[in-house]
């Protein structure tokens, strides 16, 4: 598909253009530009950092912009990097802007390089913004966002994303609940009940589901990888110091009102056995807030654009298929970050970093930072792998829902009608599952229940979560939200 520019001034061409300005962005832009290479970076957020360095509101920021931020000093240094490049020119920064649409060299517009359609983020001013940009080599950094499994009564007031928790605390300094909960699977669910500790929160307890002894069969894999054991562990006591209960087997079953029936009032808690199922527990804890993660899932909708292929990793997400140079399947699209699978803000910089050498064709001049690069990727990414395999998702977590709970909360579809769609109405896949019953149709477009429909439609045919079901809930279009008035100019 190709989008008509009349009207449309065109933009220089740049040599790399880079789309996310998280940990993978920053350190493919400082290294591109430091190759001598004209580099544009696009980012949605106004400042730069991304989820991970997220800053506080300017409003309510005071002089420690990083409080609950970790490694803020890399950021420092890049950011510094960054600024130096965009005075020489080497670098330009378009803030609080989004890709909506890619169009690849060779497309119908008759372009020989990417071009790459822009809009401004929700509130921003669009007068001083390209309404395209186009570049001979492109680097996707587009992270990721939580991952969320329904739970009976997940849709009230005060059930929350994990992530969403920790980025009021750090971009608007502000507690979401007095009382909380934090569960589900993954080491994110530590720093997320410490700040809120730190903040002044009572964390009645953080419920993790797998259990620590699975990462008995990976001792090796973690003792190379020093530096993160040491950041679990400092977690583990600044918990510990604010008692704050860690429970693992354990999961959030159900989630209930409190007396006036419109907001979060308590928990019920369930035991997960050996073998996955769940054993309902009498204990229950009074919360005004449940922040609930397992896992992340990659923003894929501009590697989809791209047409760049993909694959199902070992934590069941889809993920960009890149090699060594963190190239693509497509020439000159590179992809860095949790797009390539989720592994933390360590093995981000890397990627980056080493996509920003690629692109810029600069790999036979940087062959001892290349090869150290690579081995650290390799490094992280066996951690990475270790610990996807430890905290999986519960295999039998549908076995906690209601007929009446919520799949889709935007739509409003009940698990009901999605098991009367796999049973009775042939839905065999994620798409039809979709089409039958609206799932993934709503404001989010898949974003919340998009794991969700795609597993219980496999789960309906007895099989297992495989690449084709998770592809069509990538795809987008547009890419990200646009006025109609814009898309009409373009």
């Amino acid at each position: 598909m190709s989008v008509q520019r009349s009207g449309v001034a065109k933009q220089p061409a740049y040599d790399v253009a880079v789309v996310g300005g998280g940990p993978a962005g920053l350190a493919a832009t400082a290294a591109a530009a430091r190759l001598g290479r004209r580099v544009v970076l696009i980012d949605a957020g106004a400042q730069l950092g991304g989820q991970y360095w997220r800053h506080a509101n300017v409003s309510s920021a005071g002089p420690h912009d990083h409080v609950g931020h970790r490694d803020w000093e890399v950021f420092e240094a890049l950011n510094e990097r960054i600024r130096r490049h965009r005075q020489t020119g080497a670098a330009v920064h378009v803030a609080a802007t989004q890709v909506w649409f890619i169009e690849p060299p060779g497309s119908d517009a008759g372009e020989p390089d990417w071009t790459l359609h822009l809009a401004p983020t929700c509130g921003a001013p669009d007068d001083r913004m390209p309404r395209t940009v186009r570049a001979d080599r492109l680097i996707l950094c587009p992270g990721c966002y939580d991952r969320q499994l329904p739970i009976p009564g997940w849709d009230l007031p005060g059930v929350m994303a994990a992530g969403g928790v920790q980025a009021l605390l750090k971009g608007q300094r502000t507690l979401a609940g007095k009382r909380a909960v934090v569960a589900g699977t993954g080491p994110f669910l530590l720093p997320v009940a410490e700040q809120l500790a730190r903040n002044g929160a009572r964390v009645v307890a953080v419920c993790e589901a797998s259990r620590i002894g699975n990462w008995g069969r990976h001792l090796p894999t973690v003792a190379r990888t020093p530096s993160k054991f040491a950041e679990a562990a400092s977690y583990g006591w600044s918990l510990a110091r604010a008692r704050v209960p860690y429970r693992t087997g354990t999961v959030v079953m159900r989630i209930e009102a409190d007396s006036s029936g419109e907001q979060v009032g308590a928990v019920k808690l369930g035991r997960l056995g050996s073998d996955g199922r769940l054993r309902e527990s009498s204990e229950s804890l009074d919360v005004d807030l449940v922040a609930l993660g397992w896992g992340f899932t990659p923003a894929l909708e501009l590697v989809s654009a791209a047409g760049a292929e993909t694959r199902v990793d070992v934590d069941q997400s889809l993920v960009a298929v890149v090699d060594e140079e963190q190239q693509s399947t497509v020439a000159g699209l590179y992809i860095a970050g949790e797009a390539t699978g989720v592994g933390g803000a360590q093995l981000a910089l890397a990627e980056g970093e080493l996509a920003g050498i690629a692109a810029a064709d600069a790999t036979h001049l940087e062959r001892s930072r290349v090869r150290a690069l690579r081995r650290e990727i390799r490094r992280l990414r066996a951690f990475a792998v270790a610990m996807q395999r430890s905290h999986p998702v519960p295999p039998r977590w549908s076995e906690w829902l209601t007929p009446e709970t919520l799949v889709c909360r935007c739509e409003e579809v009940a698990y009901a009608q999605v098991s009367e769609a796999t049973s009775d109405l042939a839905a065999t896949d994620a798409r039809t599952l979709k089409l039958l019953t609206r799932c993934g149709m709503g404001w989010c477009q898949g974003h919340v229940c998009g794991f969700a429909t795609a597993t219980l439609a496999a789960a309906g045919q007895a099989r297992q979560l495989n690449a084709e079901d998770l592809r069509p809930l990538a795809k987008q279009f547009p890419c990200a939200p646009i006025r109609l008035g814009s898309l009409l100019e373009h």
